[in-house]
């Protein structure tokens, strides 16, 4: 008798654990598709973003007072006419993946830093460079994708 009310707590925590698999995968938002991107809207926040090289890094700013890495995506798209989210989190979710060899101006790049996914964000620029705001004591700033520690830590590039 105690084998068998065993089996049915077993079969019923599967069952309990398989039906909210089930609904957590059935509420998974689709990548948001944000209304007025084009590929001249990338260029321009790229060149918005290549215009604040040398602005201070400063933690939740989104000003050439100050960027932190999501930041000067958002005010870079906002100066191109897009409004954005201020997080990598959300601007991963309203992106979509893009494959490095067709990577164009504009699309951003996310990477895993300290052990954390999607903890850090910048805007390709071209020729393997991006735009950034790398963080605290630092300033908006080029590098190469191609850099080793860049090159280590690139997760993938998604765009608008």
């Amino acid at each position: 008798m105690e084998t068998k009310k065993l089996r049915y707590a077993v079969l019923f925590l599967a069952t309990l654990g398989l039906i909210f698999f089930a609904w957590g995968c059935a509420h998974t938002l689709p990548p948001m598709r944000l209304e007025g991107y084009s590929a001249s809207v990338g260029d321009k926040a790229a060149d918005t973003a290549l215009s604040q090289i040398g602005r201070p890094y400063r933690y939740r700013g989104s000003s050439p007072s100050g960027f932190d890495c999501s930041g000067l995506v958002t005010y870079s798209y906002a100066t191109a006419g897009m409004k954005v989210p201020h997080s990598t989190r959300e601007l991963r979710r309203c992106t979509l993946f893009v494959a490095y060899r067709e990577m164009r101006k504009g699309d951003l790049v996310f990477f895993n830093q300290l052990g954390k996914k999607y903890s850090h964000v910048g805007i390709y620029v071209g020729d393997d460079r991006f735009v950034h705001s790398p963080s605290t004591g630092k300033t908006v700033r080029t590098n190469s994708l191609l850099d080793p520690y860049w090159k280590k830590h690139l997760l993938e590039a998604r765009r608008f």
